[in-house]
């Protein structure tokens, strides 16, 4: 019931329905809390604070100041404004005819180049490298065990695991590597600024372009954001001819 009362101060009831407004105040970083009823008491409590400074303010006669007068003003333009903005949105939308006509004609920003997930180890020479190499070959040392006691890459620990990778994320002479080599076979020395390489490659991904599901909702809300813009700045275009408007540039800038 909204008209429950759910506090009273100095005889000023505190209903369901003034508490359900000011739940909506509440930030939308704190709003999944608002079903713990502890949660809900803090807020009731922040609202009967509200009134008790009112309370205080009218004791002090704060509501009868020039400033109290200026800020009633600019909050009753404000509000009366985000009111109208928020109706004539309500007539903005984008079809979802509009998003996939958008995503088939914009196949490229949709594209994502191959990739390759690998192992490296790094170290300092091309002789060790190539020792190491041997090793690995002969089979006397696992590849992951190999990175974890020569590799001087922070990776090392993780038996040299880099993970997935395109094209322009690695120096050119590692990606080169690693996109030339097979899945499972170990490459190098290959030499980089940082030093030498050995490359495992464990599966690589052909160039693909995302599914038109994965990314319909991200077009539709950049599409609705950009014809709320156009909304607006052609609604202010058409206020300004309903409303003579001049500006004072002189006075505005000073």
């Amino acid at each position: 019931m909204d008209n429950k009362v759910l506090a009273v101060v100095d005889g000023e009831e505190i209903t369901q329905e003034e508490f359900n407004w000011f739940l909506k105040t509440i930030p939308s970083d704190r709003q999944a809390y608002l079903n713990n009823p502890q949660f809900r008491e803090q807020c009731l409590q922040q609202l009967i604070s509200l009134h008790l400074f009112a309370k205080l303010g009218e004791q002090q006669e704060l509501n009868q100041t020039k400033e109290y007068e200026e800020i009633l003003l600019n909050a009753k333009r404000d509000i009366l404004a985000q009111m109208a903005m928020t109706q004539m949105m309500k007539d903005v939308d984008v079809t979802d005819d509009e998003v996939e006509k958008f995503y088939n004609e914009n196949q490229k920003n949709f594209e994502q180049g191959a990739s390759v997930n690998a192992k490296h180890i790094l170290v300092d020479s091309e002789d060790k490298c190539k020792e190491l190499l041997e090793l690995l070959q002969a089979g006397e040392k696992e590849f992951e065990v190999a990175a974890q006691e020569f590799s001087t890459c922070p990776s090392g620990k993780n038996g040299g695991q880099l993970g997935e990778f395109r094209r322009g994320q690695m120096v050119k002479e590692f990606e080169d590597a690693a996109f030339a080599a097979e899945i499972g076979t170990i490459v190098g020395p290959v030499k980089t600024q940082f030093g030498y390489h050995l490359i495992k490659v464990e599966s690589k991904k052909e160039a693909t372009t995302i599914p038109f599901a994965d990314v319909k909702e991200n077009i539709k809300k950049s599409l609705l954001q950009k014809a709320q813009n156009q909304a607006y700045n052609d609604k202010i275009k058409e206020l300004k001819k309903v409303f003579k408007t001049e500006i004072m540039t002189d006075k505005a800038t000073n």
